[in-house]
């Protein structure tokens, strides 16, 4: 599908699309957080996240449009994030320079280029995986909170300087 096939089929369902929406992953995206993410109940693991959305995971071997990363929903909120993390210097640092047009066209959430990492991936980084669950994921399940940003004592944010 083309980004402007997509583009149309989001209009017919009256799903907004923004500036910095200039793929067809971040409209597949769009779609789920919409129709999907809020009626899911049951734990439940999705996995095969566009490219897109997924700046620091490994490519999919099957289908490069997708990424190896699941997130695990219950009662319509993200618990957990995991994914096998990029280990290619030149497609992350594309990956991040698409980041920074996302940035320029309003994404708030897009990440900066961290031209240290790339360098620390072009030096040679073994295959690796993360995961983002903990403490701060179960007191947001145990207190009904929306955000993990409810929940934590600190800011997320680093100095720029």
């Amino acid at each position: 599908m083309t980004y402007e096939e997509a583009l149309k089929v989001a209009k017919e369902n009256n799903v907004h699309v923004e500036k910095h929406h200039f793929s067809v992953g971040h409209i597949i995206n769009l779609f789920f957080e919409q129709f999907v993410e809020d009626k899911i109940v049951e734990p439940t693991f999705i996995f095969g996240h566009p490219k897109e959305i997924s700046p620091l995971s490994k490519l999919n071997n099957e289908d490069g449009r997708f990424t190896d990363r699941y997130e695990l929903f219950i009662l319509g909120r993200e618990y957990a994030n995991a994914f096998s993390e990029l280990n290619n210097p030149i497609d992350q640092f594309e990956r991040f320079a698409d980041q920074l047009k996302e940035e320029e066209l309003g994404n708030d959430e897009s990440n900066d280029m961290d031209i240290d990492f790339i360098e620390a991936l072009e030096y040679g980084m073994p295959p690796t995986v993360g995961i983002g669950i903990g403490i701060d994921r179960l007191v947001m399940f145990l207190t009904n909170s929306e955000s993990i940003k409810d929940v934590l004592l600190f800011p997320q944010m680093k100095p720029r300087a």
